[in-house]
């Protein structure tokens, strides 16, 4: 249990003008953990001091950096398989209080949407005929072309209420969908460009000529039926259209490139995405953040 008495007490010698008095100050009150985080934000409300002000705001981002990067270390160990888990540890960057029950609903509500047009003989064309006519068309998703470096590109709460997002973004709550509706949709790591596979779980059911298994390299997942690009209204690739991609950015096609990426790599494609928003949006302090927390994860 914190002792409210103690922190407020450090709070008052946060002025000092002894750099070692501050040093012991700081590193004292880092020591209590994210338990002081609300303390400190109250305290820095009331705050008139600048000096004491800009310290408690170090504190706070500081802790609230080691927390996020705690919370994600132990996700990676342990949970990593709840993509979702690891984007609402990550809104806590910039939206630390969002309401995750509020996430929750509008992804069920766009799936109960999808789920009321399926049945369950449908192909795997036809399904994702019936995802791309709810996902884009009902409840009208699209890809951000003209802020395509906007920071809340990165942020699931915010891609949901503005309903547009980069290709990441897009393609993680496509993909959290169509899972929800037990569809076999899962992202894969294209360099320059995020895209989604369909994996095949019992065998291929599809014309194989859509998608040789020549095109994919040795080591590349041949269970990947046919590939999704959410950032262009669901339009559908096959191997060949992946390696023609590649060839134009002249990028050696890697077997990694064809293939399904966990769910570490995706959040870590969302960090180098919102590292680079921040730098572009001349945020340079929020740049570093992330990408100590990149570095970590």
């Amino acid at each position: 249990m914190i002792d409210e008495k103690e922190l407020s007490n450090l709070i008052y010698l946060l002025d000092d003008t002894d750099d070692e008095v501050i040093e012991q100050v700081e590193h004292k009150i880092m020591s209590f953990g994210h338990e002081a985080i609300p303390f400190l934000e109250q305290a820095s409300l009331n705050e008139e001091e600048v000096i004491r002000l800009q310290r408690i705001q170090n504190i706070l981002r500081e802790l609230k950096r080691t927390e996020i990067i705690h919370d994600l270390e132990q996700w990676k160990l342990h949970d990593s398989e709840n993509l979702l888990k690891g984007l609402l540890i990550l809104e806590r960057l910039e939206f630390p209080y969002v309401d995750e029950q509020e996430i929750h609903n509008k992804l069920d509500k766009i799936r109960l949407d999808a789920w009321l047009e399926f049945n369950y003989d449908l192909t795997s064309f036809e399904q994702i005929k019936v995802m791309n006519y709810i996902f884009f068309k009902v409840h009208k998703f699209k890809g951000n072309s003209d802020h395509y470096h906007d920071i809340n590109n990165s942020f699931i709460s915010k891609v949901l209420e503005t309903k547009t997002g980069n290709p990441v973004s897009m393609g993680i709550i496509y993909s959290l969908i169509a899972q929800r509706l037990n569809i076999p949709v899962f992202g894969v790591n294209l360099p320059q460009h995020f895209v989604l596979g369909y994996k095949s779980l019992e065998g291929l059911e599809i014309i194989k000529s859509f998608n040789e298994e020549s095109s994919i390299p040795e080591g590349g997942d041949n269970d990947i039926m046919f590939y999704i690009n959410p950032f262009t209204d669901g339009l559908i690739l096959n191997g060949d259209s992946i390696r023609s991609f590649l060839e134009q950015l002249k990028i050696e096609p890697k077997p990694e490139y064809f293939s399904i990426c966990s769910n570490v790599e995706i959040v870590k494609r969302v960090l180098r995405n919102l590292a680079f928003s921040y730098g572009k949006a001349e945020q340079k302090e929020k740049s570093e953040m992330v990408q100590r927390i990149l570095e970590v994860l």
